[in-house]
């Protein structure tokens, strides 16, 4: 069954972590992704915390700040790569607490403008052992198109599905056209296997709005995504200037609701 919700990053810099949870939970929003900001948010005692403050709020996912550890989960440092699964062990520790199913992930990136050479072997080795220890915490991994991660072009996905069983996958508009690629390619190459969509719209001159606010046609959108048959939530994921009072984040997500009401 789809759900529509939001993410708790579309609050980042109004709310903390645990009072952004509040907010949505009071004002009737049934689903959230947990967006952990900092190496503080990232164990057991924090999520216990969320869990508190959460209420009657679904926590489909969990997310984390950007840079802070996942691309060492690659590194070819020994000790870099170590310490960032123990980062990771924990913030699935916090997953578990508040129930997050789903950890949004952006993995490797690209750092450098000159060209990236994958070793598909050797990565999806590594997934595997991250997809592992999410499973422990009855999380499961869910790779996001991002646009200077190194899932930022289509055929990725497939190379390191291919290799890697239980690789659930999060599609982002919003990094697609960051990305330069048409927004449906990514729905086309992960499928049914996308369990998360992080929405958002542009307006006419390119500037970032919230879902309804601008010339996206969500109705499209939604019917792609009903195509491969997605059954899972559908998360505004806006930035703090793209709106300027709580209410209209609100009104935004009224609208997706009863879009998805009519279209799945």
């Amino acid at each position: 069954m789809v759900t529509t919700g939001i993410s708790t990053a579309s609050l980042f810099g109004r709310f903390k972590t645990e009072e952004a949870v509040s907010e949505l939970a009071e004002k009737g929003v049934k689903t959230a992704e947990v967006f952990l900001e900092s190496y503080c948010e990232y164990n057991k005692k924090f999520g216990k915390k969320v869990r508190k403050n959460k209420g009657d709020l679904i926590i489909h996912s969990v997310h984390t700040l950007t840079t802070q550890f996942e691309p060492q989960l690659y590194s070819l440092n020994e000790r870099a790569q170590r310490d960032s699964f123990v980062l990771l062990e924990n913030t699935m520790r916090a997953a578990k607490e508040f129930g997050a199913k789903y950890y949004t992930f952006h993995g490797s990136a690209r750092f450098k403008k000159t060209p990236v050479k994958i070793d598909f072997d050797r990565h999806a080795a590594i997934t595997r052992r991250i997809i592992e220890v999410c499973k422990k915490f009855g999380v499961t991994l869910a790779y996001e198109n991002v646009h200077w991660s190194y899932y930022n072009y289509i055929g990725f996905f497939d190379r390191l599905r291919e290799k890697t069983a239980g690789l659930k996958g999060t599609f982002d508009i919003k990094q697609a056209r960051q990305s330069g690629v048409p927004y449906y390619e990514y729905i086309k190459e992960m499928g049914s296997d996308i369990v998360t969509a992080h929405l958002s719209d542009v307006d006419e001159n390119g500037k970032m709005r919230l879902p309804g606010k601008g010339v996206t046609d969500f109705s499209e959108v939604f019917k792609r995504l009903k195509d491969v048959g997605f059954d899972g939530a559908v998360l505004i994921e806006a930035y703090q200037s793209d709106f300027d009072e709580m209410r209209e984040l609100y009104e935004s997500y009224d609208y997706l609701s009863e879009l998805a009401d009519k279209i799945f």
